[in-house]
């Protein structure tokens, strides 16, 4: 995991805000990083302040906290992908990318502006499944490039991943007091047994036990 004063270094030497805007949802949600890439806009309800997890590890979707502190930030990206929507659509498009599940029984939505990615990738592509050009989302790849980067310019000797953001997430809400309960249910974990590897730091970071060392 890392503290906060490491999670702040690395966000900070993020220089793009949308990939920053991501990584930070990583630590500021628990998302893990394909979660993050293919949030939809309908899935932000920024009246009650949540971010819905459809279809994640395992098929199970659920609700997890938007931070305050990037209601602005993601506002602003919402808009901008308003923007780039509108221009699609101009240009003959606008569709974008579904499950054939889900185009079966959403058919036209696609088109909708609820159903645009937040992340959405920079260029149209065609979709093999159905030979149309959609927009599909941020590649995951950029996202964890642009993560490792941050972590190198930062000059972190931990071997930090997107992933690591969640774990950090995780801990630190324990460390702050919420119940292992409510933590199970953010993180999306089936066995409540995954969630207990982060207790450990109820009685202190690190390892639960003193070195021998300490007693010379």
């Amino acid at each position: 995991m890392l503290s906060v004063a490491e999670v702040r270094l690395v966000l900070d030497r993020i220089g793009d805000p949308t990939m920053r805007l991501a990584a930070t949802l990583l630590y500021g949600s628990g998302l893990r990083v394909m979660e993050a890439v293919r949030l939809r806009l309908k899935d932000i309800d920024l009246a009650h302040r949540i971010i819905v997890v459809f279809d994640g590890k395992g098929g199970a979707s659920r609700r997890t906290p938007m931070p305050e502190s990037l209601v602005p930030q993601i506002e602003s990206q919402i808009e901008q992908v308003a923007e780039l929507h509108a221009e699609d659509l101009r240009i003959g498009f606008g569709s974008a990318s579904l499950s054939p599940s889900l185009t079966r029984k959403f058919g036209s939505a696609a088109k909708h502006l609820s159903w645009q990615y937040l992340f959405p990738a920079s260029r149209l592509a065609l979709d093999p499944l159905d030979s149309v050009m959609k927009r599909h989302h941020l590649d995951v790849s950029h996202l964890q490039k642009t993560v490792r980067r941050a972590v190198m310019d930062a000059g972190l000797t931990k071997r930090v991943s997107c992933h690591t953001f969640r774990h950090t997430f995780a801990t630190q809400l324990i460390e702050g007091g919420c119940d292992i309960r409510s933590v199970q249910e953010v993180l999306g974990h089936q066995d409540v047994r995954t969630t207990m590897i982060y207790t450990h730091v109820l009685n202190r970071p690190g390892l639960a036990m003193r070195s021998p060392a300490d007693t010379l």
